[in-house]
């Protein structure tokens, strides 16, 4: 698996999470990645944002902002219940993986 599988579907969860909270944009979320420390560009971004919409957990509407036009994009119901479910999976995942089994450590 290489370094793209492992944050893309990091940041579908981030994606989520933000959109299940308020509306989001693309330059907005890719502003809000560099606080934390990442890079995203829009060549990964809206690519995955287009594939969450057409999965039906996004949806996304033009909305003027000022003399401009922006896409803004909430989280759908199933959306919703996809973000809960990730939630359960990852909590899940990470006890196992930060769990001291007693073996050294990678």
């Amino acid at each position: 698996m290489d370094r793209r599988d492992r944050v893309s579907g990091l940041v579908r969860l981030h994606l989520l999470r933000h959109a299940a909270r308020e509306e989001i944009f693309g330059l907005g979320i890719i502003e809000e990645r560099r606080r934390h420390g990442y890079r995203l560009g829009a060549g990964t971004l809206y690519p995955i944002l287009h594939g969450l919409e057409r999965q039906g957990l996004l949806r996304s509407v033009r909305r003027r902002v000022g003399p401009r036009f922006r896409r803004v994009t909430r989280v759908t119901p199933p959306g919703r219940r996809a973000l809960r479910d990730a939630k359960v999976k990852v909590r899940e995942l990470f006890g196992e993986l930060f769990q001291d089994d007693g073996r050294s450590s990678i």
